[in-house]
């Protein structure tokens, strides 16, 4: 069909079955109706999702590179959970990205067409319940704790299911937060409490409470849109 497959990943193994993605570039995508039917004639193949990609052609991989370096690079805590709802619509290929603080309702940041905050919430807040109903149905949304920041990482791409490498890689951009939120927490540590010389080996301690002080956490409570 005059289609060349640029990139292959696979994205679920399981029972001896496995899911693959195939990037494929066709010379017009009139030919992609054709091209499926060929494709289903094969013994043990079954297409479960066709969908159009725009833009060049990214590499993965380095996109997970990218997306780290820009948010060990912000400065502030609304930088980063900026950089992280952007980053995460970008490489989830997603309509929409927010992160959300359930308590309040309050979006604090947000990326394309983003659902309504009570909305939102009250999806993840069933989530939390175990509610079944509470997933989508077809689980094009999925969302994600940060929990050093008590706020919610939520993305969706309406008719395209988010699988196993999704979430995972939206565990491992929270975790990435995380991190970053521990660096705040450290630097306010240091500018609230001096270092101090260690009576006992004279080394100098940096970055932590006295005992049964609380770092005081850095503001994100101002609504971002990218």
């Amino acid at each position: 069909m005059r289609g060349d497959v640029i990139a292959v990943e696979i994205v679920e193994r399981d029972a001896g079955r496995a899911v693959d993605e195939f990037l494929v570039e066709l010379a017009d995508d009139d030919i992609l109706p054709l091209l499926l039917s060929e494709i289903a004639e094969v013994d043990g193949v079954l297409v479960e999702e066709a969908h159009p990609i725009t833009g060049s052609f990214r590499d993965r991989r380095l996109d997970a590179y990218d997306t780290a370096a820009l948010i060990v690079a912000e400065r502030t805590p609304q930088d980063v959970v900026r950089a992280l709802t952007c980053r995460a619509r970008h490489e989830l290929d997603a309509l929409w990205a927010a992160v959300i603080d359930v308590e309040s309702g309050m979006l604090i940041a947000a990326e394309g067409l983003t659902p309504a905050a009570p909305w939102i919430t009250a999806f993840v807040e069933e989530g939390r319940r175990g509610d079944p109903t509470a997933a989508s149905h077809e689980n094009d949304v999925e969302w994600v704790d940060l929990a050093a920041w008590d706020l919610v990482l939520v993305v969706g791409r309406p008719g395209w299911r988010l699988g196993t490498r999704e979430r995972d890689r939206m565990a491992a951009l929270a975790r990435l937060a995380d991190a970053r939120w521990m660096d705040f927490s450290e630097r306010e540590s240091r500018i609230s409490y001096p270092a101090r010389a260690s009576r006992s080996s004279g080394t100098t301690q940096t970055g932590r409470s006295l005992p049964g002080s609380r770092v005081p956490r850095p503001p994100v409570r101002s609504a971002e849109v990218c």
